[in-house]
């Protein structure tokens, strides 16, 4: 992380398009969770909510609070990147984030799952503002995000 640079232009990219998918976060948080099952159906298990559900995953009630959390954690803590100068995270703290990933079993290269999702999200969402640029400004707060997580990925103490 050290060294990681997330530019004001970036953030200026990733700040318009949040403002822009807000409005229709559940919709687009939920599109971003079905989109990491696509990509990597075997990590199902690893969210404790999907491990004895025999439900659709549309018809998972827990499915779109999770989802929601989990996409407005990612888009807030890119959006204040620059700002605060650092990864922060609202709901809980980075080392329970960590310690809830390394519990689940989510190793760091499992990440690049959530990337790719992330992207085509944001892509589907706005695509009258996706440009080569958008694409790396996500990429950058995401990494920056990841890399916070991974680094507090042990178990709790």
């Amino acid at each position: 992380m050290e060294g990681r640079v997330f530019t004001e232009e970036q953030e200026a990219l990733v700040v318009k398009s949040w403002a822009a998918m807000k409005k229709n976060a559940g919709e687009h948080s939920v599109k971003f969770f079905k989109k990491i099952l696509e990509i990597a159906p075997a990590a199902r298990p690893m969210f404790s909510f999907l491990k004895d559900s025999n439900v659709p995953l549309e018809e998972n009630p827990k499915l779109k609070p999770h989802a929601m959390a989990v996409f407005v954690m990612t888009c807030d803590s890119a959006a204040q990147l620059r700002k605060a100068g650092k990864v922060t995270v609202r709901e809980s703290n980075l080392k329970k984030l960590g310690a809830s990933h390394f519990k689940a079993g989510v190793a760091p290269e499992h990440f690049e799952v959530t990337k790719m999702a992330l992207l085509e999200t944001v892509k589907e969402a706005v695509p009258e503002m996706w440009s080569e640029a958008m694409k790396n400004a996500w990429e950058e707060a995401h990494d920056q995000l990841a890399d916070a997580i991974i680094s507090e990925m042990k178990p709790s103490s």
